[in-house]
């Protein structure tokens, strides 16, 4: 190992930029360059985290680190202690500020923040000490900032699908020599939406996952013991924590659950938390593994006739399409986006179940055992379910994507805030999507077998046995027709809303009024 008296360049990595290939090691001299990360307490308590998001972070951390000193690459590494008082302080910008007095480098190196505020926070540290950053593309992305801006320029809507078609022209994928779109068609989304049935999903393969080694373990002590009151439970650990176990993950999807991934992409079954979904989501957003790797791997198994071109195109619209429009949309529009409250929601937090999953309703109780068990769960518990019941209960969009933040292990605030503040919530009026996602209990009970499971008839608005979902569907819609009469794909579900009688309107509005006060929010313990 080196030391340094006055290093070069000083090299700063965040936990979610673990990718030896980034530009930040280009022209890398381990005789007289120096990497920085640091684990914060900040951090870990900026939102009151899921002590599976903790151990992820920390120990993919601690391994990639552990990777450059055995390639003989001098590392500065800020660990946290077990101590729930030691370092309780501490944040990039004072770890920084400090070392940066005591290392004085030539300059500085690192790929810009996936986070707003973390941008900001060490931006203003490196103005402080006058020491001059190169700050390099992040090239895991396959847009820049500043193209996808070029890409806004002169449309009147930014719309996921207009885009995802410029990304597969851009980069030949799924595409014929004649500039086709492959099969046909640019998305076969018509064929990807549909459940179970009655029979259920069948046999599963089960996701194989490495036990933790002694790096991730000491990681799981140090979480329960300084941060035992935080949400989640620590069982098992069953995520990739480098760029090998991600490779494992991508290589176990495509060859076992690929092939069915668009069919059932939507539907959900009680204690089914993966079914056909990849799951790599928290290792693409650590950099752990790059999209078009999983790109290629997918585009492969069509080619090879390995899957079938629903789910192929499914899942490669989900990396080249839709990951990288949220991350275009956060960028283009932040810091403001994160202020944006289109229906007016006043300052309510989620509900308490939402951090302990007791709750009588079955499809969200499902739902919740997945989070508090793995911090994840798939898209449709997070868009229909409690998404869903947070849109139409009230919940201010803002608090919605602090509790993702705080409960998914893959939430990064570049993906999780246009997601959950614009898609989810509607929050930003139509930015990311032309209507909000809303619907009755029937959806669930379409999409699952939740509802046979559970107290509630998803048919009934009221009455001790109709469905909470069914109930705040009708009166969302109700407080907000105004705003949803002019709304074109709202068009059919504001006129079943007229079709009501008065008095059937006047009992639902009195029973969603008791839901939101049985729903009360939780307050979350200050860290």
């Amino acid at each position: 190992m080196n030391t340094f008296s006055t290093p070069r360049r000083l090299i700063l990595i965040l936990g979610d930029q673990l990718n030896r290939d980034s530009a930040v090691f280009d022209d890398f001299d381990p005789d007289q360059d120096l990497i920085w990360m640091a684990e914060t307490h900040q951090e870990a308590t900026h939102v009151w985290s899921h002590k599976q998001r903790l151990v992820l972070f920390f120990s993919a951390m601690r391994h990639f680190a552990q990777s450059l000193e055995s390639e003989g690459i001098s590392v500065r590494y800020h660990h946290l202690s077990s101590d729930p008082v030691q370092d309780r302080g501490s944040c990039f910008s004072d770890l920084l500020s400090r070392d940066l007095k005591d290392l004085r480098p030539e300059s500085l190196v690192m790929c810009p923040a996936g986070d707003d505020r973390v941008r900001r926070d060490i931006g203003n540290a490196i103005a402080e000490s006058g020491i001059p950053i190169r700050y390099v593309t992040d090239r895991h992305f396959l847009i820049t900032e500043e193209e996808f801006q070029h890409w806004c320029r002169g449309k009147k809507q930014l719309r996921m699908e207009t885009f995802y078609r410029y990304m597969r022209k851009r980069y030949a994928i799924l595409m014929e020599e004649n500039g086709s779109p492959e099969g046909g068609d640019w998305n076969f989304d018509s064929q990807n939406r549909k459940s179970f049935g009655k029979e259920g999903p069948g046999p599963l393969a089960s996701p194989s996952s490495a036990d933790p080694d002694e790096i991730t373990q000491s990681v799981i002590r140090m979480v329960n013991s300084r941060f035992p009151d935080h949400p989640g439970r620590l069982h098992s650990f069953e995520w990739p924590v480098t760029a090998e176990q991600a490779e494992q993950a991508l290589t176990e999807f495509i060859g076992t659950r690929l092939a069915n991934f668009g069919t059932f992409e939507d539907a959900i079954w009680t204690g089914e938390h993966l079914l056909y979904h990849s799951r790599l989501s928290a290792a693409l957003n650590l950099k752990l593994i790059s999209p078009m790797s999983c790109i290629h791997a997918a585009e492969t198994a069509y080619q090879n006739g390995k899957a079938p071109l629903n789910s192929v195109e499914g899942f490669i619209r989900q990396l080249l399409g839709w990951r990288e429009f949220i991350r275009g949309i956060y960028w283009t529009y932040m810091p403001e986006y994160e202020r944006l409250n289109e229906l007016q929601c006043e300052d309510r937090g989620v509900p308490a179940f939402f951090w302990d999953g007791d709750t009588d309703m079955a499809c969200a109780r499902d739902a919740m055992e997945s989070v508090m068990d793995r911090g994840w769960s798939h898209h449709i518990q997070r868009l229909m379910v409690l998404g869903e019941f947070s849109l139409l209960i009230g919940v201010h969009p803002y608090k919605f994507h602090e509790w993702h933040m705080a409960m998914y292990v893959d939430a990064i605030d570049w993906v999780s805030l246009p997601n959950t503040l614009g898609m989810s919530q509607y929050g930003d009026g139509g930015i990311v999507g032309s209507k909000p996602y809303c619907a009755s209990g029937n959806y669930i009970h379409k999409m699952s077998n939740a509802c046979s499971q559970c107290r509630y008839s998803p048919q009934k608005a009221t009455g001790p046995d109709a469905c909470p979902f069914t109930t705040l569907y009708w009166d969302f819609l109700d407080r907000h027709h105004s705003r949803f009469s002019s709304n074109m794909r709202m068009k059919f579900q504001i006129r079943n809303l007229e079709r009501k009688k008065p008095e059937e309107m006047e009992n639902i509005r009195k029973q969603a009024d008791a839901i939101r006060q049985r729903y009360a929010p939780r307050s979350v313990p200050s860290s």
